[in-house]
């Protein structure tokens, strides 16, 4: 278990880190958080992004680390933005990717997340929920698309079904979730 006690997420996000560190915590293992700027691969695929940011990093870092790469992919837009959602975000805005789909019929989405873990070798951990974008924007909880991403089986936004109900269902907690079953394997 000391493999556990060392373990880093090396995220900029404060979100994205508090989120994980609570998911992690109700499978007994605590993370710190590492602020490590790096560069990342333009990729359409979440996984690859991760892994490439993973095997870049291991060589400053060495063990025992995660990262994650996390996409919104839409199917009327042709899985856009995809590996560029955070990208989207800045550029275009929730507003931005409403217009976008002003008038479709089609508004299934994913999200998707991929965790890179290096303990002497990058392996990687993914994890999806399917739903929907909604009509408009709603809800002051969460963060990036979660005004918008309605999970399938719910009516509501992630940014309306609070903090805990999202933590339990995310494509970030089943990533998280598929981790924690191998590291408890090791």
């Amino acid at each position: 278990m000391s493999f556990l006690a060392e373990l880093r997420f090396v995220t900029s996000n404060d979100h994205k880190f508090r989120e994980a560190e609570s998911i992690l915590k109700r499978f007994g293992v605590n993370i710190s958080h590492a602020r490590i700027s790096y560069p990342e691969v333009r990729s359409d695929g979440v996984e690859e992004v991760a892994l490439n940011s993973a095997q870049y990093l291991s060589k400053e870092l060495g063990p025992s680390f995660f990262l994650e790469d996390t996409g919104l992919f839409v199917d009327a837009l042709n899985g856009f933005p995809g590996a560029y959602s955070k990208w989207a975000l800045e550029k275009i805005g929730l507003n931005g990717l409403l217009k976008l789909l002003e008038g479709e019929g089609n508004r299934n989405a994913s999200f998707k997340a991929a965790i890179a873990l290096f303990d002497g070798e990058v392996r990687v951990f993914t994890g999806e929920v399917k739903g929907s974008i909604a009509l408009e924007a709603s809800g002051a909880s969460g963060f990036g698309y979660d005004p918008v991403f309605v999970p399938e089986g719910y009516g509501k936004p992630f940014a309306e079904l609070g903090e805990e109900t999202k933590s339990g269902l995310s494509h970030r907690r089943r990533a998280l979730e598929e981790m924690v079953k191998f590291l408890k394997r090791k």
